[in-house]
């Protein structure tokens, strides 16, 4: 009857339409088309800080997914919990290509407060780089602080970031504790060693490294002594 034939017409075309819906969310979502393998990822704005080998181990996360089900902002995310991460960029390159770009640099120091999780990563001039959840921190000496935005204008903390940035890389990684509760009074703690280091300011602080060089690490020179005193390297006490 013309009744069946229409509805037979109907349910025709209603297959159809899912017939074909379906090939396009399978052609744009499942197909090898748009597919994200991992040499189709490129990355800009690597360094030693951060490399190109961290870089494409978040994005790879993304790898074996559609470009369209592709999460930019996860990448970003993730990248931007890298301590000293300025920016962070993620592009898609159709029909199966991802760019990745950042910009990033080593922080001097990272500032803490003792109420929260988060960590300020800040630059040898005390410029704030990032904020970061509590991660890792990678041998970058954290400072403790009653409040990130007023310790940027504290000057015993900028000398605290003065004095840990001039550190050699070996001897930062050492530092588990950086105070300063004024400018002339900033002091290091060695975790491995458990001794203190009493800096005193930045002044003269070629001398003072030098000291330290040739004292903290030489049982016949620091003996049992707790702490090292160059806040006057002219005159260096043992205590």
């Amino acid at each position: 009857s013309a009744y069946l034939q229409f509805t037979v017409k109907r349910i025709l075309a209603i297959l159809a339409v899912i017939a074909s819906v379906s090939a396009i969310v399978w052609f744009l979502f499942f197909s090898p088309v748009f597919l994200l393998k991992s040499n189709d990822i490129s990355i800009s704005g690597s360094n030693e800080w951060v490399s190109e080998q961290k870089i494409a181990s978040i994005a790879s996360t993304q790898v074996g997914k559609s470009l369209f089900l592709v999460s930019s902002q996860e990448v970003i995310n993730q990248l931007n919990d890298i301590p000293g991460v300025t920016e962070a960029k993620v592009s898609k390159n159709f029909p199966n290509g991802l760019h990745v770009s950042v910009h990033a640099q080593r922080p001097a120091a990272m500032l803490k407060t003792r109420d929260s999780n988060k960590l300020t990563a800040v630059d040898a001039k005390g410029r704030v780089l990032n904020a970061v959840a509590q991660v890792p921190t990678q041998g970058i000496p954290v400072i403790e602080v009653s409040n990130v935005q007023r310790s940027l204008n504290n000057r015993a903390v900028l000398e605290a970031v003065k004095i840990v940035s001039s550190l050699s890389e070996s001897l930062r990684a050492r530092v588990t504790k950086v105070s300063a509760k004024t400018q002339d009074s900033v002091e290091t703690e060695l975790g491995d060693v458990k001794k203190t280091i009493i800096w005193g300011n930045s002044s003269q602080i070629e001398l003072k490294k030098a000291i330290v060089a040739k004292i903290i690490d030489d049982p016949s020179k620091i003996g049992n002594k707790r702490s090292l005193d160059v806040s006057a390297p002219v005159r260096p006490i043992l205590k």
